[in-house]
């Protein structure tokens, strides 16, 4: 059977990885089958990349433009700080954004190769609070299917996903363990931290 890292590891190939900001006056409220038009977006965009037989150089390409696309990618870098990152300037914000969305793109986009044959298929979608969860599932060649759960909001003031839940475990807050860990091994050094992001995956 795959380890849970692997399943992680291949839902955030495909989608890629993602706290809330309140933004005022969204023009339309997020919906269900807005939720939902989403998410099949991002599924068939990585279906396509699964099935394209590219490069894997190509492949990490196509996810960071996919993950910059449909994540909410200043929020999910922001959350994986923690309250560290209420410290940060703006300039090194947005340096650690921009190092974020590289390291995600070549720690899981090169995973592409591993899960040619995959698929994953949207199955429902339900309101929680004040975000859509949409259900789907995952079908690699010779494992079980799983369930992977997409988290969307409209609150940034648009319609983006902040988080995946793979059989109960938040892709969010795997991440920020991650980065809490590379920080800790800086002794809290931000502009470390943002060096080694742009080298490591």
């Amino acid at each position: 059977m795959m380890n849970d890292l692997s399943r992680r590891d291949f839902i955030v190939s495909g989608l890629a990885l993602t706290g809330l900001v309140t933004a005022p006056g969204a023009a339309l409220a997020l919906t269900d089958a807005k939720a939902k038009a989403l998410v099949d977006q991002v599924v068939n965009e990585i279906n396509r990349v699964i099935s394209s037989g590219k490069p894997v150089g190509a492949m990490i390409s196509d996810f960071e433009r996919i993950f910059s696309r449909y994540a909410d990618v200043n929020i999910i870098a922001q959350s994986t700080l923690g309250p560290d990152s209420r410290r940060l300037s703006s300039g090194q914000m947005r340096a650690f954004v921009d190092a974020f969305r590289g390291y995600i793109a070549r720690k899981y986009g090169k995973r592409f190769n591993e899960f040619v044959g995959g698929r994953i298929e949207v199955k429902g979608v339900r309101q929680v609070k004040s975000w859509h969860e949409v259900a789907s599932t995952v079908y690699l060649r010779g494992e079980a299917p799983f369930e992977v759960r997409f988290l969307v909001s409209d609150r940034s003031g648009q319609d983006l996903f902040f988080d995946m839940v793979i059989e109960g475990i938040s892709l969010r807050l795997s991440e920020r363990t991650e980065i809490g860990a590379m920080l800790d091994r800086r002794r809290g050094d931000i502009d470390g931290l943002i060096q080694d992001l742009r080298s490591a995956g």
